[in-house]
């Protein structure tokens, strides 16, 4: 599938303000200020930019960040890796495989199966609950 393009314009006239400055500049929201840090139900995160689901609530943790964090994507394909250097330092940002927005970043200390934890911004995901989160609700 081909990524997702669109203007300056267009992303600006779709997201919100913070949605834009992270997804499309690479921005950082505040830890501990998006309401999805805190959401606990069954469901899927997907990408606020395009809509395409990158994390299965199953794997979301209590990371203690201040950031939405989960030990693995729905699919090895759902996200893309690239090299980091801001900050003065090499990290690992994560980006949504089809519109290429920026999400965060990973580390390799999350908990089993995979060691990993993909640290994202709340900003950059919007939260679909499953069927059965609603009848428990």
């Amino acid at each position: 599938m081909a990524k997702i393009q669109k203007t300056e314009a267009e992303w600006r006239q779709e997201l919100t303000d913070e949605q834009f400055n992270v997804l499309r500049q690479e921005g950082t929201e505040r830890a501990f200020t998006n309401p999805l840090n805190d959401e606990k139900r069954n469901g899927m995160f997907n990408c606020a930019g395009c809509g395409k689901p990158l994390f299965e609530a199953q794997t979301k943790f209590d990371s203690g960040t201040g950031w939405p964090s989960f030990y693995a994507p729905t699919e090895a394909d759902s996200v893309t890796e690239h090299t980091d250097r801001k900050l003065f330092m090499k990290r690992t940002e994560v980006r949504c495989a089809d519109c290429d927005g920026h999400l965060g970043h990973v580390f390799p200390d999350g908990p089993a199966p995979s060691g990993l934890r993909y640290c994202m911004n709340g900003a950059a995901l919007n939260f679909d609950p499953s069927e059965e989160s609603d009848k428990d609700a």
